[in-house]
């Protein structure tokens, strides 16, 4: 048995990630929507992680006879202005789950509750590789920026990046005979190259 303390912080935090969910499915639409097909994907997979995470709360919330609140969600931002803001706030969302669930660790510490410090043990170390993915991505994002590898006239500065190892070139005049866009795959990184003045 857990307390009430510790059945409505673990509520709380089942449908923070119940809302994390829901905001990585608003990026993924939107990352697809704007041509960023692989950060779509990537946000989609996100999106069913969370879930897994709510329903990992849930089962254990069950388990320990406690009861199972879900509140009203929260509608997410539908659009972002750039990948790069995606990932930024994808990083700032992760610090504060990661945040909120040392509260929670806290809480169970406090409390001498070794079965939920197990359970949200598990959780922290996942937040270990969530936030280290979110840097990893923005610092990949920020050395194409830096070495100039942006597309000035196209729909955004990351616009060839996002869609790599695939590009595609929607220019008429590059299109096969049918009409089809030329592409291109990428085959060997030089970020130290200049293709263009």
């Amino acid at each position: 048995m857990i307390t009430k303390k510790i059945e409505k912080a673990i509520n709380d935090q089942l449908n923070r990630e119940l809302y994390s969910a829901y905001l990585y499915l608003a990026m993924s639409a939107d990352a697809t929507a704007k041509g960023y097909k692989g950060a779509g994907k990537w946000f989609r997979v996100q999106f069913q992680e969370e879930q897994g995470h709510a329903l990992k709360f849930y089962d254990y919330l069950q388990s320990q006879g406690a009861g199972v609140v879900l509140n009203e969600i929260k509608k997410p931002k539908g659009t972002w202005k750039s990948l790069f803001e995606m990932f930024e706030s994808t990083l700032k969302h992760e610090q504060f789950i990661t945040k909120s669930l040392n509260e929670l660790m806290d809480l169970a510490v406090a409390g001498k509750d070794y079965a939920t410090q197990a359970l949200v043990q598990w959780y922290i170390t996942e937040q270990i590789e969530e936030e280290a993915n979110d840097v990893d991505i923005l610092s990949m994002l920020n050395a194409v920026i830096d070495d100039g590898l942006c597309d000035a006239g196209a729909t955004g500065p990351l616009s060839r990046w996002a869609r790599l190892p695939v590009a595609i070139n929607g220019k008429p005049k590059y299109a096969d005979e049918n009409g089809a866009p030329f592409q291109c795959r990428l085959i060997e990184w030089r970020p130290q190259a200049r293709y263009t003045p």
